[in-house]
């Protein structure tokens, strides 16, 4: 289930971004994790196709009262500002297990959709100065996520995650790198789950 964490050791600094490499399949969730330029730790991707209605999907990552879905690590959503279709803002505290301190995060998502695709993407990046930082927090300041989420034919959805985190303080990039691609699996399940549950009420 797990995946070597040191071989980011044998890593030059200088190293190109190498391709996405695949790691592993669960329940129809594929996740793939990648080596940066200048990073210790690594980026991941999962990817997923499942039958919902789009403007669901859409519901569940870009209306800024549905975060009930989300990791449950997650113990604190502020929402600091929000534009249908357009922005949302967040304030997030993250809580961890002993002995590392929990983080918090002030991050901006942005909605744009290809008008004739219908491809729509929600690039969240973190938001400086919104929020003072507090001293028994670790303030996530290196953090880039993307959501895509493109139609299919007979009323399947396409979606793709993307995210690169720096996660700070005393986690050793080893670590990190081991537990990493949880994230995309959690999430994505979470989605289609929450999704298709909405759809099935909806009805």
């Amino acid at each position: 289930m797990l995946f070597s964490g040191f071989l980011n050791l044998f890593l030059a600094s200088g190293l190109l971004a190498q391709p996405w490499t695949f790691v592993k399949e669960k329940d129809g969730i594929r996740v793939y994790t990648r080596v940066e330029l200048n990073r210790s730790w690594k980026s991941f991707k999962g990817d997923v196709t499942f039958h919902a209605s789009l403007e669901k999907v859409y519901s569940m990552l870009g209306n800024d009262k549905n975060n009930d879905w989300w990791e449950k690590a997650i113990t604190n959503v502020k929402v600091l500002g929000y534009k249908e279709n357009k922005f949302i803002q967040y304030y997030m505290v993250y809580n961890l297990p002993w002995p590392f301190k929990n983080r918090d995060i002030v991050t901006e998502t942005t909605i744009s959709t290809d008008a004739i695709s219908g491809v729509r993407k929600y690039v969240a990046s973190p938001l400086p100065n919104k929020v003072p930082e507090k001293s028994n927090l670790v303030r996530l300041k290196e953090y880039q996520q993307t959501w895509t989420v493109q139609p299919e034919d007979k009323g399947y959805v396409h979606v793709t995650l993307e995210g690169s985190l720096n996660p700070g303080g005393n986690i050793p990039a080893w670590l990190f790198n081991m537990v990493i691609t949880e994230a995309p699996l959690k999430m994505l399940y979470s989605l289609r789950e929450k999704s298709i549950s909405a759809e099935k009420v909806a009805k």
